[in-house]
């Protein structure tokens, strides 16, 4: 697979795309990249200097930020994606198709996908046609859908598990 295509938040054109190919409205875009840019700033990264924002929008408008963090004993750290994840499933948005977007950022010179294991994360709780919005420290994106970033992937429904908006239906 090529590397996606990089595109310019300062594009009306690239925007607009993004934005008709992934049924988001253009402030839905703006929001996605300043939440996820802004929430490097509260990335906990004292080891790696490695910021990473993410921010999620739920199906009824509601963005749930995220950013990484490390600790001393270093496969205990949590990527930002997945703080951002367990805030929206502790919070009551957990339910499989309740997710319209995820945004990543980073401090790279080209933008940053997100880790294995993020990735099979979002799959528990994602449709495989979630955008991936990927952005990079000035602004320009890469999108992919969690199905092209994640390809061949096993998720519940693999393990005949239902989807997450039936188990916490069943929970309740």
């Amino acid at each position: 697979m090529s590397p996606p295509p990089i595109h310019s938040s300062s594009s009306p054109e690239a925007v607009n795309e993004a934005c008709q190919t992934f049924n988001l409205s253009a402030a839905e875009l703006s929001t996605l990249r300043e939440r996820a840019q802004a929430n490097k700033a509260r990335a906990y990264c004292p080891y790696s200097k490695f910021r990473v924002g993410a921010v999620l929008l739920t199906q009824d408008g509601t963005f749930i930020d995220g950013a990484n963090v490390e600790n001393a004993s270093y496969p205990v750290g949590t990527c930002a994606e997945r703080v951002a994840f367990g805030r929206a499933i502790v919070d009551g948005h957990g339910r499989k198709g309740g997710f319209k977007a995820v945004a990543v950022a980073t401090d790279l010179t080209a933008p940053g996908s997100p880790c294995g294991m993020c990735r099979q994360f979002m799959r528990e709780f994602c449709d495989l046609s979630m955008p991936i919005f990927m952005f990079d420290k000035n602004d320009n994106f890469s999108v992919l859908r969690l199905e092209e970033l994640l390809p061949l992937s096993f998720g519940p429904d693999k393990l005949g598990v239902p989807d997450s908006a039936q188990r916490q239906a069943e929970q309740a």
